[in-house]
This record gives C-alpha cells, sequence and structure tokens, in this order.
C-alpha cells in the first residue's frame, strides 16, 4: 500500500439535510433541558440524542477510506515460439513474389528465442521466452502452451506466439483466449509459413499384415498423396532383408490419393523388415517422406480345420480332399451318415465324435458345418452351445454349408442362431433348384474383398467369377441379417429384399463367420482344376484363422483388433489362456507390457470375459506409429508370449502441411492484441511499448454500510430508549 485518504460522498440534498438535522435536534434538546429544571439525567439523554443524530448525519454522506496501491513486481512478458515437426517446413517466403532462398519455419522464429534480443524490453520488464512442442513433436496443443505461460507468470501482462498455427490435440486455444481476455491479457501472434502446400509426393502408408506364411503370397497395400498439379507414372521399389526386390508403375493422380499393393512371395521363415521406396519426383519440394519401412513375421502354417458333415455329397469330398491337400492345413473330419449305426469313415482324417471337451475343441481354428442340424444322430444342445463359445470366446472361425437335406433350418432353434449372417426360411428347408445352372453375382464389397480374389486384377477377378461354372440349387435365404457383410447374391433371383445373398460374412465376438449359399463350389475345377476350388477354400480358412494366431504359445494364445491398427486408435486385446492342465484358466492375473518405440512402457490389465473358455481381455491406444513389443504374462501358469504390433498411420505432426494463421488471428482478436507479418524483435518490442502501464490497484472501505456501526447505532438507539424508560419521560 502506498497512500491511504478519507472522504465522504455527499451530495447538497445530504449536506442540506444534515446541517437542519443538526440544528433541530440541538434546538429541541435544548428546550428539553431547559424544561426539565436542567436534571442531569435529562441533560445526558439529550446528549445522546446528539450523539445518535450525529452518527446518522455522518452515515447519511457515505463517508469512506481509500487504500491505493502501486504494483511492486515487474509487469511479466511470456515469448512463444512452437517447435513442433510442422515448423520444419521450409516455406517462410513462398508466398513473396522472390521465392529464392526459402527458409524453414523454426529459421525464420530462432531470434525470437534468444534472450538477449529482448534486452530492449528488459528495463522494467521481466521477459520469459519457452520453446513449446518441442519434447512432443508429434503434436501442438496451442492451449497448454498458454495455460502454462499464465500458471508460470503471476504477473503476466502479455503474450507473444509465434506459430504455425497447426494445432492438433488439446482443447481449442480460443478458450484459453477467452480466459485471457477477463484478465485483460494481450497475445500478440505470429503467424509463420505458406498458406499454400509445398509440391510433393509423399508414400503415405505402407500397411503390412502382422504375419506371413512361407510360400504364400502375401498383398501388402501402400497409399501415396500427391500435391502436384498433374497425373504423372512412378516406379515404387519394394526390398526385404531376404535379398528380394519388386518394382511396380504407379499412375500417381494430381492432388489426391492413389492406393495399389505389391504382391510378394516369402520363401524363408523369419522376421523381416520390409522398404518401399518412391521415387523422387524433380518438382518436389520434401524429401523425407518417399520411403517406408514394415515388419513381418513369416511363419511355417499349420491350421486345424474340423468339418462336420451328414453324408458324403461332392461338396463336402471335393472340400476335404482340398484341405487335405493343403500342406498348411490338418483337418479332420466328423460324417455322422443319418441311419447307420455308426459314423462314416475311413482314414486318419476323421475322427469317430464330437470332441466334447472345451480344451479339445479349442484347438480348432476353422470348423465347417455342412448340412447337418439339432436332431438324434447329429449335434446336440450343448455341441451347438460349445461351437458358439469357440467362435466367440476362442476367436476361431465358423462356415455354414447347408446342402438339399435341409438340416441346417433345424439350427434357428439352437444356440448357433444368433451366429447365422442370413435368415432362411423354414417352410422351405430343402432349398431351391434348377435345371439349368445359375452364377454368383459379386456385390461392390465383394470385388474388393479377398475372400472373393481369384485373380491378381480386379478386372480378371470380375471376368473370372462370369466364367465359372454354375450351381443349380442354393439355400432357402430370405435376407442377410443387419451388420453382416454380402459378398455374392444371386444372378437372377431375387425377393422383397433384392437379390438372395449366397456369400455372407460377419464377425461374432472374437471370430468370423461365413455362409455358403450354394453347394456348388466343387464345380469350380472344371476345365481348371484345384486353381480357383483350392484358392478360395485355402483363402477362407487363412482369413478366418489369421486372428487367432497372431501370437500363440502352449498355453497361451494373444490377438488383437483391428488388424492393422491405426496410432491413436483403441485397441481391443484379447488372451485365451489355460492351466498347465490344459483346461481354460477360469481366473488369473493377466498383463500385458507394451513397449512404444520412443521406449515408453505401458501395462495393460486384462480382465476376464469367459470362464468357460479361459478368454480376458484389454484395452491400449497407441499414440506412437511402429512396432510395438509386446509381452504377455500369466502368473498363474507362468507362461509368456512375445510378439510385435505394428501400429500404421503417420504423425500427426508432418512437414510441408498449409499454415494457419486464421487460428492465430482470432486469438489476437479475442484478446485483443494484434497480429504481426513478420517475427521482427524490434516490431515486436513497439508493439508490446505501446501497452499501457499497470494501474493501481485502489481498495475502499465504506463505512456507512459498515456492520460495525450499524450496530453501535441501534445499541445508542436502545440505551437512548431504556434512559426515557427510566427517567420517566415515557
Amino acid at each position: 500500500m502506498n497512500s491511504s485518504s478519507f472522504a465522504f460522498q455527499w451530495t447538497p440534498a445530504t449536506l442540506c439535510v444534515s446541517g437542519l438535522a443538526l440544528l433541530l435536534v440541538c434546538t429541541l434538546s435544548w428546550i428539553a433541558w431547559q424544561r426539565s429544571g436542567h436534571r442531569l439525567a435529562v441533560g445526558m439523554l439529550e446528549l445522546l440524542r446528539i450523539v445518535i443524530v450525529v452518527l446518522t448525519v455522518f452515515l447519511l454522506n457515505q463517508p469512506e477510506t481509500l487504500q491505493i496501491f502501486q504494483p511492486s513486481e515487474r509487469p511479466q512478458i511470456a515469448i512463444l515460439v512452437d517447435r513442433s515437426v510442422s515448423m520444419d517446413t521450409q516455406d517462410v517466403g513462398l508466398d513473396e513474389s522472390n521465392s529464392d532462398g526459402l527458409q524453414t519455419r523454426k529459421e525464420a522464429t530462432s531470434r525470437l528465442l534468444q534472450e538477449e534480443a529482448w534486452s530492449v524490453l528488459g528495463q522494467g520488464k521481466e521477459i520469459s521466452v519457452t520453446a513449446f512442442a518441442g519434447d512432443k513433436s508429434d503434436q501442438t496443443d496451442i492451449f497448454a502452451a498458454l495455460q502454462a505461460a499464465r500458471s508460470d507468470n503471476p504477473n503476466l501482462r502479455a503474450i507473444v506466439l509465434a506459430s504455425d498455427g497447426d494445432w492438433n490435440t488439446g482443447q481449442p486455444p480460443v478458450d484459453m483466449a477467452m480466459r485471457l481476455r477477463m484478465e485483460k491479457i494481450p497475445i500478440f501472434s505470429i503467424p509463420v509459413g505458406s498458406q499454400s502446400r509445398l509440391p510433393d509426393v509423399e508414400l503415405l502408408s505402407f500397411d503390412a499384415p502382422t504375419f506371413g506364411i512361407v510360400d504364400k503370397n502375401v498383398r501388402i497395400p501402400f497409399t501415396v498423396e500427391s500435391s502436384l498439379p498433374r497425373d504423372y507414372v512412378a516406379q515404387v521399389e519394394f526390398t526385404s532383408t531376404d535379398g528380394s526386390k519388386l518394382t511396380q508403375q504407379v499412375r500417381v493422380g494430381a492432388m489426391g490419393r492413389t492406393s495399389d499393393a505389391i504382391v510378394w512371395k516369402p520363401d524363408r521363415v523369419g522376421d523381416y523388415t520390409l522398404k518401399l521406396d518412391l521415387p523422387i519426383h524433380p518438382e518436389e519440394r520434401i524429401l523425407t517422406n518417399n520411403q517406408r519401412e514394415v515388419q513381418i513375421a513369416i511363419r511355417e502354417e499349420k491350421l486345424k480345420v474340423l468339418v462336420i458333415e451328414s453324408l458324403p455329397r461332392w461338396e463336402y469330398r471335393y472340400l476335404r480332399n482340398a484341405l487335405s491337400r493343403d500342406p498348411g492345413v490338418e483337418v479332420a473330419c466328423l460324417l455322422f451318415h443319418p441311419g447307420l449305426p455308426k459314423v462314416g469313415g475311413g482314414n486318419r482324417d476323421y475322427i469317430q465324435t464330437f470332441p466334447e471337451q472345451r480344451e479339445d475343441l479349442a484347438q480348432y481354428d476353422v470348423v465347417f458345418l455342412g448340412d447337418v442340424g439339432l436332431q438324434d444322430g447329429q449335434l446336440t444342445e450343448e455341441q451347438c452351445r460349445l461351437l458358439k463359445g469357440l467362435v466367440e470366446q476362442q476367436a476361431s472361425g465358423l462356415v455354414f454349408m447347408p446342402g438339399m437335406a435341409g438340416y441346417m433350418s433345424t439350427l434357428v432353434d439352437s444356440p448357433l442362431e444368433p451366429l447365422l449372417p442370413v435368415i432362411l426360411d423354414t417352410t422351405q428347408p430343402n432349398g431351391w433348384g434348377s435345371r439349368t445352372p445359375s452364377h454368383f453375382a459379386l456385390t461392390e464389397l465383394g470385388r474388393r474383398s479377398l475372400l472373393t480374389k481369384l485373380a491378381d486384377t480386379q478386372d480378371d477377378n470380375m471376368q473370372v467369377w462370369e466364367n465359372l461354372p454354375g450351381f443349380q440349387w442354393h439355400a432357402p435365404v430370405i435376407r442377410a441379417k443387419a451388420g453382416t457383410d454380402v459378398l455374392t447374391v444371386h444372378e437372377e433371383q431375387s425377393n422383397e429384399y433384392g437379390r438372395v445373398p449366397l456369400l455372407v460374412t460377419r464377425t461374432y465376438g472374437s471370430g468370423k463367420v461365413l455362409f455358403m449359399g450354394t453347394d456348388g463350389a466343387w464345380r469350380w475345377r472344371r476345365g481348371v482344376e484345384d486353381l480357383y476350388h483350392y484358392r478360395f477354400w485355402g483363402q477362407v480358412v487363412r482369413w478366418m484363422a489369421y486372428q487367432r494366431n497372431m501370437a500363440k504359445g502352449e498355453s497361451m494364445r494373444f490377438y488383437y483388433s483391428p488388424e492393422q491398427p491405426q496410432i491413436r486408435q483403441t485397441l481391443a486385446l484379447s488372451a485365451n489362456v489355460m492351466e498347465q492342465s490344459g483346461e481354460p484358466l477360469s481366473r488369473g492375473t493377466v498383463t500385458a507390457r507394451i513397449v512404444a518405440p520412443s521406449g515408453q512402457t505401458d501395462i495393460v490389465q486384462f480382465t476376464s470375459t469367459g470362464t468357460e473358455w479361459g478368454s480376458f481381455a484389454g484395452v491400449y491406444e497407441p499414440t506412437e506409429s511402429g512396432p510395438h513389443q509386446v509381452t504377455l504374462r500369466c502368473k498363474e501358469n507362468n507362461g509368456e508370449i512375445q510378439t510385435t504390433v505394428f501400429v500404421q498411420g503417420a504423425s500427426l505432426e508432418q512437414p510441408g502441411k498449409p499454415s494457419r494463421p486464421e487460428v492465430l488471428e482470432e486469438l489476437s482478436r479475442v484478446t485483443r492484441g494484434k497480429v504481426l507479418a513478420k517475427p521482427e524483435v524490434e516490431v515486436i518490442v513497439r508493439s508490446i511499448s505501446q501497452l499501457p502501464e499497470p494501474s493501481s490497484t485502489i481498495r475502499r472501505l465504506q463505512l456507512w454500510s459498515h456492520p460495525l456501526l450499524a450496530a453501535t447505532l441501534i445499541v445508542l438507539l436502545g440505551l437512548f430508549w431504556v434512559g426515557r424508560k427510566m427517567i420517566g419521560t415515557i
């Protein structure tokens, strides 16, 4: 506090009323004392009356004390300079007439980080220089930078903000600007960078699956993004650590994205690093984003498949042959043969009974359910429930393959009904046949699906499906259920819901389900032998078994969804854990230790989701792209699995993107600051020097409304009333 004073807030009216009141009360008191014969008690009482009136008149003129406080601390100026990855863009000067000698955004603002440059402001002001978004260059949070500047500087007077405005995380910066405006703290913003995107061709993504199978083609899609004004043809080069090289021509579209894929066939087991190079175009300015690397594990494959059928129809026979001749598949067949005293079979591929124990059934990756149903001599209610749990909790696949006997219609009233991807017409259980062959028609989704890919190019694939031998029977399908994917429909037959769906897939729980609505796929061998028939069913088995075989050990299995996770996308982690005796673990402590590419470690605690099948689940949200090392452990069985999860996607912060000056302009407008065209210290100093000096703080104590004086007046009035009673004037 520097000074204090006392004052009245009187007006001419209150002053006149005060004078008249004092004159009147003094006159009346004198007359009353005279009439009492100058009694001492009356004189004291009248004196009290005068004191009360004097106090009332005093309060009527609103007395108050003024305390003036001068600021004792120096005003603080916060200098905030963006140091994120987007500030590496070399485009400062691009919008000017002479674009030679372009600077990066960091170079253009580098002088602002030198504290000696602000020495002119140092007299009477305290300067703090801060570079933000430098330690977490994958993201820019302008709101947090402004909030930190306010909390670190209690006597903050102004903020100088130099950035390209490309904030991509945190709350909107304007929310913090509103708070600063209420505190009268202006923001002097300095937008840097060009609003025009630099000419560039970027290899945006190169998405390999988690693992592949030796001697099997691996399809690896990639995406190229171009900001060039015209199309051109580029030849991308693919290399792997085994020394193999592939080249492929791609027509890169102008001002947009182009997607294509590399098909690679590994010949050895192991962990590979794959690299894709995009040639540098002469016109592009950014030369660091034309290459990407991914990791993939190549394994020996041994998938276990169970085929359950009633009668050995042609579809079953050819399917069994296709699976048994596949070197990566171990097939087991259960043939019920209704009407015969025992099940069919004759070689080592056949089993005599349905696997009743959960641990026995859990070994199968895919189950083919042919023309069988819920009835004597075939499936039981408990077996249907076990198959449902196998798909839902163990991530296995289930293929429905109905037949002319119509046994599958009885599954509508079984635990397997929720898994059926279609609604069947139970009034026509034997389906529909015709003398003339019918054909499949690929849907738009089917044209893009890997399941229906029977040729290397989309045009050739369409031609293959059009020329496939036809079928003469199809299942009594009414329509596909909601949430399913229809890959093919009947070329001619339709109902009130549209064309009859024939090949339908869906996800149920952790596993996958496929419905094949005809029994004529075996005819695809005509003229081409096993070319399309074997390829189709091989793709089905591997598509269904892919997820549950991502990582497995003797007593644990680990998988996740989605199969190709993106950065900042919630990843659903699943694990199936067995006890040392082989039975599913009902309760246990299952944890995953995840190490990101930067070295940051997270521990994910799994919770039990299905005690019957030993199913555990957890969630994880990756914040970095690249390989994440995962170690899954179970305390109860001492099991451990180590695997790698490769997170796709580009970083939030990328050089070459246009600047966003409108963000900084809004901050200055809201806080009533200024937008400075160039990051020149002298211009900024002049702008800050024009700020008014901090005003003094005035504290008023209004005595006329002070509760203590009001209480004093009430006490005096009470004494006056009591005194009148005591001397007998009332």
